[in-house]
């Protein structure tokens, strides 16, 4: 047969909404090839393991969060040939939703980390080593379409928050901006979507704000939508 020896990694698009923007974890690479450039963190799934233990491995490695806490899902496979100089390596890449983290620090084989502006990243397409620009493209793509049909939202979200931080992380995913009035109405109305805790904070500022958790929804009827 004719075939050449590959290599499979798993490769992480790790998204959070920071300051009020969705933002991306990037490493500098510490080590060739692409030495110096920035990428998606990630690595070579080991012999005995299988994908998605590979990818909760890079995750906690690279945010120090137990990975059963976040959203982890299978976005796409790469395998294009001469994608790596190092040879044919195939990328299996994962999207991680994870709510607002603190500075990351820089796993064994990167010279640093970083929360960077998706759109900062976006806007140039040769800032990434590898293909990243590509796989971060899709990646986001699937996140803000998944908002409209799924309560993915709330992933962002911490454990408790109110229908005006909900709301933020779909100005921020989306990057448009929403009606307070009638993105609260979509909410609450929408079965299963988000469930009253009975209590209220002041963290936004104003009046008290009446705390939700997330719902049982897998799917939200009506969806809602960017526009």
């Amino acid at each position: 047969m004719d075939f050449e020896p590959l290599g499979v990694a798993a490769d992480l698009v790790i998204l959070t909404v920071r300051d009020g923007s969705l933002q991306v974890l990037l490493i500098r690479r510490g080590i060739a090839p692409y030495r110096g450039r920035w990428a998606l963190p990630g690595g070579f799934v080991r012999p005995k393991e299988d994908l998605e233990e590979a990818a909760r491995r890079e995750l906690q490695e690279e945010t120090g969060l137990l990975s059963d806490r976040i959203h982890l899902e299978q976005v796409a496979t790469y395998g294009e040939p001469g994608r790596d100089p190092r040879g044919r390596v195939i990328s299996v890449t994962y999207l991680a939703l994870v709510p607002d983290l603190p500075s990351p620090v820089a796993g064994t084989d990167a010279a640093s980390a970083e929360w960077v502006t998706v759109d900062e990243v976006l806007t140039d397409q040769n800032r990434l080593a590898f293909d990243h620009h590509r796989i971060l493209t899709d990646a986001v793509e699937r996140a803000r379409a998944k908002l409209e049909y799924s309560p993915l939202a709330a992933a962002f979200c911490p454990d408790e928050f109110t229908i005006s931080e909900l709301r933020g992380i779909y100005e921020a995913v989306w990057g448009v901006q929403l009606d307070p009035r009638n993105f609260h109405r979509k909410a609450t109305k929408t079965d299963g979507f988000v469930i009253p805790l009975g209590a209220t904070t002041t963290r936004d500022g104003g009046r008290p704000a009446q705390l939700f958790r997330r719902g049982p929804a897998a799917t939200l009827h009506p969806p809602l939508t960017r526009g």
